[in-house]
C-alpha cells in the first residue's frame, strides 16, 4: 500500500479506518495513471497543532491488490478494537442555555460527526432546567455507559459531577453527610465539551478550551484521574469542588455577578472591578492539616503534566499511609495548624485554575491527582499591594512572593468566620482538641465583623463555617493532562510497535 503522504501515527491516536474510492484526480497521477483499478482506504487520525489543539486529519492508502487492501483494513480495525479504554456508548447532557447559548449547535455540528465517525453510540439529553442532569443521573442505568459527556461550562460539569459521584455513593451505601466517610471512587469517566462562559476545568486538564480537541480526547479514550474536595457544614454535605473554593474576593465577585447575569460574560469583569474597589477584608480562623504524603510544593516549578510522576507517587504514599495506620487514626492524630487574622481572600484550589486570562492560574504548581489542595491566604494589605498580587496572575512572576501571601499544601482544612465562632462551635470544638497554640504571625484582630460568600466552582455557598477534605483521585476525566510539547503530529512519542503506518 502506498500513502499519499509520509505520516507516522500511533495506533492509540487513530480515530477510524474506512474503505474508500479514489477520485479521478488521484487515479490519474504519477505511475498509477495506466492502472485499470485501484483499491484504497482512509485512516482518520489525531493531528496535533499548536497550543494543545487537536484536529481530525486523514491519509489515504491505495494498492492494486484488493485482497491486500482488505487485509490492511481488517488488521487496523482489529487493532482499534483492542484499544479497550475507548468508549463505545456515551450518555450526553447538553446545556442549551449556558454561555452564549451555543451548546446544542456546537455538539451537533462539531462533536456528533466525530462520534459517528468513531462508531460511538450516544444517548443525548438536552437539559431543561437547573439540576436536570444531576437528577437524571440518579434515575438512569449509568453502568451501561462507558462515560458521561457534558456540553456546557463549568456549572454544567459541576452538575454532572455531583450527580455521578452522588449516585455512586448512594449505590455503595455511603453517607455523604459524614465528613469523615471514605468515598467510593467513580470509575465512569466524564468528558467535557466546552461551551460556557468559563471553561476553567477543561483548560486546566487539556490545555485549551476547544470542542473538537475535547471530543478527540474522548474518542481515543484518554483517562485523567482528578482529586475532588468535599465541603461540609455541621455534619451536612454541601458541595463537591474540583477547581476553586474561594472566600472573600472571589466569593464577593460571584455574589455580585449573579445579580447581573443579563450582562453575559462581561458581568465578571464589572463585578471584579467593583469588588476590587470595595476592598473588603474578613476576619476568621483557619485550621489545616498539611499534606505530608505529597512530594511537591506550591512554591516549586514542577507543573502537573501528562503522566505526572508526582501525582502517581503521591497516590502511592497516601495509600501506604492509609494501609499502615488506617484513615480513622490518621484523621485523629495528625497535627492541625491554626491561623487567625484578617483576609482579603482565602482560596483553596485542586488544580492550577489556569485560563486564557491567567495562563498560570491561581496556583501554577497545583496537581490534578496528588490528594491535596493548595490553600492560598491573602491577608489584609493595601489596595495597591493587592493589585500587584492580582496582576501577577497574568504574567510569569512568582505570585506568592509577597509578605502578605501564604500558601500551604493541605489534605483538609476548616474555616469559621469571626461572626460564626460563638454560634457554630462544632468546628472550633474540633479545633480546641488539635489547634494548640495560635500562630504568632497571624494574631486575632478587631475589625468590622462581616461575612463573605464561598465561591465553590462558580456556585455560591453562604455557610461561613465549613470543613473541607480532599479525596484523592475520586473521579476520572476523558483527558490526559496538559502535554509538555504539543506542536505537531511529528512530535508524537511512540514505540516501534505502534509505527504501523
Amino acid at each position: 500500500c502506498v500513502p499519499t503522504e509520509n505520516c507516522f501515527v500511533p495506533i492509540s491516536e487513530i480515530i477510524a479506518v474506512e474503505e474508500t474510492e479514489l477520485n479521478k484526480k488521484q487515479h490519474n497521477t504519477g505511475k498509477w495513471q495506466k492502472m485499470a483499478k485501484l483499491h484504497a482506504f482512509v485512516v482518520y487520525y489525531v493531528k496535533k497543532t499548536r497550543n494543545h489543539r487537536w484536529r481530525c486529519s486523514d491519509v489515504t492508502f491505495w494498492c492494486v491488490d484488493e485482497h491486500l487492501c482488505n487485509q490492511w483494513i481488517q488488521a487496523l480495525k482489529e487493532l482499534l478494537e483492542m484499544q479497550k479504554s475507548r468508549p463505545k456508548q456515551l450518555l450526553v447532557y447538553i446545556n442549551p442555555y449556558g454561555g452564549k447559548r451555543q451548546g446544542k449547535r456546537i455538539y451537533e455540528q462539531k462533536v456528533a460527526p466525530l462520534f459517528n465517525l468513531a462508531s460511538i453510540s450516544t444517548d443525548v439529553v438536552v437539559t431543561e432546567h437547573a439540576n436536570h442532569a444531576k437528577d437524571n443521573l440518579f434515575e438512569v442505568n449509568i453502568y451501561k455507559y462507558d462515560g458521561v459527556v457534558c456540553v456546557g461550562g463549568d456549572g454544567m460539569f459541576s452538575e454532572v459531577m455531583h450527580g455521578l459521584i452522588g449516585r455512586i455513593q448512594k449505590d455503595s451505601g455511603i453517607d455523604q453527610n459524614n465528613p469523615k466517610a471514605s468515598l467510593v471512587q467513580c470509575n465512569i469517566r466524564i468528558g467535557i465539551i466546552p461551551a460556557g462562559s468559563t471553561d476553567c476545568i477543561c483548560y486546566s486538564t487539556v490545555g485549551i478550551s476547544d470542542p473538537v480537541t475535547s471530543a478527540l480526547h474522548i474518542i481515543v479514550g484518554d483517562c485523567q484521574p482528578l482529586d475532588v474536595s468535599s465541603v461540609h457544614h455541621n455534619n451536612t454535605f454541601l458541595k463537591y469542588s474540583v477547581s476553586l473554593l474561594g472566600y472573600g474576593f472571589y466569593g464577593d465577585i460571584l455574589k455580585d455577578s449573579e445579580k447581573k447575569r443579563w450582562m453575559g460574560p462581561m458581568r465578571y469583569d464589572y463585578s471584579g472591578f467593583k469588588t476590587f474597589l470595595s476592598h473588603h477584608y474578613y476576619e476568621g480562623t483557619i485550621a489545616y492539616q498539611p499534606a505530608k504524603h505529597t512530594l511537591g510544593s506550591p512554591r516549586d516549578k514542577d507543573s502537573c503534566r501528562t503522566g505526572c510522576c508526582i501525582c502517581k507517587r503521591s497516590e502511592q504514599q497516601l495509600a501506604e499511609q492509609h494501609k499502615e495506620c488506617g484513615l480513622k487514626h490518621e484523621e485523629g492524630e495528625e497535627e492541625w495548624k491554626v491561623i487567625k487574622g484578617k483576609f482579603l481572600a482565602i482560596n483553596a484550589v485542586n488544580m492550577s485554575c489556569a485560563c486564557p486570562r491567567s495562563p498560570k492560574g491561581l496556583s501554577p504548581a497545583a496537581h490534578l491527582a496528588d490528594g491535596s489542595a493548595d490553600l492560598i491566604l491573602v491577608r489584609k494589605c493595601s489596595r495597591f499591594d493587592f493589585l500587584r498580587y492580582l496582576v501577577r496572575h497574568t504574567n510569569q512572576d512568582d505570585q506568592f512572593d509577597f509578605p502578605f501571601v501564604d500558601v500551604y499544601r493541605v489534605k483538609s482544612f476548616q474555616f469559621t468566620s469571626k461572626l460564626s465562632e460563638d454560634n457554630e462551635s462544632n468546628v472550633m470544638d474540633i479545633g480546641k482538641k488539635h489547634f494548640g497554640q495560635f500562630c504568632r504571625d497571624h494574631p486575632a484582630c478587631c475589625c468590622n465583623i462581616v461575612n463573605s460568600t464561598w465561591n465553590c466552582d462558580g456556585e455560591t455557598l453562604d455557610s461561613s463555617a465549613i470543613e473541607v477534605r480532599v479525596h484523592c483521585q475520586l473521579m476520572k476525566l476523558f483527558a490526559r493532562g496538559i502535554e509538555e510539547n504539543c506542536k505537531n503530529e511529528a512530535a508524537y512519542s511512540q514505540s516501534s510497535t505502534e509505527q504501523l503506518l
